[in-house]
């Protein structure tokens, strides 16, 4: 279950988003790309809310919320009021750390270890690579390089950095 708001505030989103939809109103596809992108700041906030750097990852996500929350409300306003009154209630209640929807634990699929700040890469090869050559490009790009199995690395640095990087370790295997 979840204690955090701005997750429970997501999920009621969520459910006005798809029943939005159930009652053929047009959802305009930027807060759908939206509604994804909050939910990937909200598990990264949570892997460690306590570090300095969260600080200003949570005003962002609590400004993508009420981004998301106006619009929504807006196209739930064409249903009348009092379906209306009935979303503002869910936001004010998750607002105040009710529990609204259940939330499911689900097993991360982002890169645990990097330090807020970093950006970071997965890459699964087709076929293992030597250890030396990955080093040189760490060394040269300023990455940490994990060898999680003998074909997945993953990358750690600037973005910039680790885009150059995947580029790098992709020319192995061009013909």
């Amino acid at each position: 279950m979840s204690s955090f708001p701005i997750e429970q505030t997501w999920l009621v989103l969520v459910n006005l988003l798809t029943d939005l939809r159930k009652n053929n109103i047009d959802v305009p596809t930027k807060i759908n790309e939206d509604i994804r992108l909050v939910r990937t700041s909200i598990n990264f906030y949570k892997k460690d809310p306590t570090h300095p750097d969260m600080m200003n990852e949570l005003k962002r996500i609590n400004d993508f919320l009420n981004s998301i929350q106006d619009s929504l409300l807006i196209l739930a306003e064409s249903l009348g009021n009092d379906y209306y009154q009935e979303w503002v209630d869910k936001l004010m209640r998750a607002s105040r750390g009710e529990e609204i929807y259940a939330s499911k634990e689900t097993k991360s699929r982002f890169i645990v270890g990097a330090p807020p700040g970093f950006s970071a890469a997965r890459v699964t090869l087709k076929e293992a690579i030597a250890e030396d050559r990955v080093q040189d490009i760490a060394e040269e790009l300023n990455l940490i390089i994990e060898f999680e199995e003998d074909e997945v690395i993953a990358l750690y640095g600037d973005a910039a950095n680790v885009k150059t990087g995947l580029k790098e370790i992709g020319s192995f295997f061009r013909d």
